[in-house]
């Protein structure tokens, strides 16, 4: 493990002693400074400095301090990625990391005695992050961070994107409803689909072309030759196709299908059929819920055996546990849903859900 380090005069002592007591544990350490209490510098500073390496991965964690910890946690927490934690006793320590997995703490050298946060920065270290749940809060505030990307026009890779547009929202209440007739939840699904592919398309490329309208010849916007194809996952993802397909007719359509084995409970390929010239082609796999995630991993892996590059994952809801599969054998995918919903049950439904998709759109049970 490597850890920054960095404090204002204030927070130089804790500092100091935290580097210390880093270094007996044999945790590589960068020091960003300040060396002594008198001398100058702005935490501001220090703090986004020491953030922007922990989001960039040059350290694994920051432990920072100032006289209250206050400015040092409101600097590092402006920088995308860090997830700073102003902690003032242990338990604060733990938890920050057991539910908040927060890869920076702060410390008041103020506020708190050398000894308190010496026994805070063991337990900060030593504590796993609890995941489940807690990971799917987590995920919400990375997907908000990134709302300001999405809206202008660049494409980073790996992105979460849930989807909170009002018509996908209110139509999304209706098909988690348990009276929603087969026909109606199909019906709503599709249009999900659609709505949410109008969403994923938007930084597509366009280029002018001058076409002539009844009146005049004018200068219009066309997609600049893009080529797209949709994969769902057998069965439920069929489901999603055709509300796709109205927005985007040409693109071509694969097919995957998996099971689970019955004796070892991992996801097995029966079926795949994918388009010739996929590696050219941005790929759409689609299966409505996001549960366990062994499916959508073994799909995504399938795709990218045969040749695809530029892969996305589109669900209508997720569960976190699915979700951090996904995202660990395949962090460069970007994951659509319009819910992240907030635990697996002991069947490896998603609680609340919507119950099975596929017998819920076919009739079949």
């Amino acid at each position: 493990m490597k850890i920054v380090l960095g404090a204002d005069h204030a927070g130089c002592a804790l500092k100091n002693a935290a580097k210390e007591y880093l270094l007996k544990r044999d945790i590589d350490v960068i020091d960003l400074g300040v060396g002594s209490d008198d001398e100058p510098v702005d935490y501001s500073d220090i703090g986004i400095k020491a953030a922007e390496m922990v989001a960039a991965g040059e350290s694994d964690r920051g432990i920072l301090s100032c006289g209250t910890g206050i400015g040092m946690s409101i600097a590092a927490n402006k920088v995308r990625g860090a997830y700073a934690a102003l902690c003032t006793d242990s338990f604060m320590a733990k938890m920050s990391r057991l539910h908040n997995n927060a890869n920076i703490l702060v410390l008041g050298g103020r506020v708190v005695s050398v000894e308190r946060a010496l026994e805070m920065v063991g337990v900060w270290l030593d504590t796993p992050f609890e995941g489940g749940r807690h990971f799917r809060r987590i995920e919400k505030i990375r997907a908000y961070e990134n709302k300001d990307i999405e809206g202008n026009g660049s494409h980073s890779k790996g992105r979460l994107v849930i989807m909170d547009h009002p018509l996908i929202q209110h139509k999304l209440g209706i098909i988690r409803n348990t009276s929603t007739s087969v026909k109606e939840f199909r019906e709503l699904v599709e249009e999900i689909a659609g709505l949410m592919v109008y969403e994923i398309t938007r930084d597509l490329p366009v280029e002018e072309i001058e076409v002539e309208t009844p009146l005049a010849k004018t200068r219009a916007k066309t997609i600049s030759g893009k080529k797209m194809a949709v994969v769902p996952v057998l069965r439920a993802g069929l489901g999603m196709v055709q509300g796709i397909l109205k927005l985007i007719p040409n693109a071509k359509v694969g097919h995957i299908g998996v099971y689970r084995d019955p004796t070892t409970l991992q996801p097995v390929e029966y079926y795949c059929k994918l388009p010739g010239d996929i590696e050219e082609r941005d790929i759409l796999i689609v299966d409505p819920m996001l549960a366990t995630g062994g499916s959508s991993v073994l799909a995504i892996d399938l795709v990218k055996r045969r040749g695809g590059k530029k892969v996305s994952l589109v669900c209508l809801i997720g569960a976190p546990e699915g979700l951090q599969k996904v995202k660990e054998a395949h962090p460069d995918v970007d994951i659509y849903m319009a819910a992240l919903d907030d635990h697996l049950d002991e069947h490896g439904y998603i609680v609340p859900g919507l119950g099975d998709a596929g017998d819920r759109l076919f009739g079949t049970k």
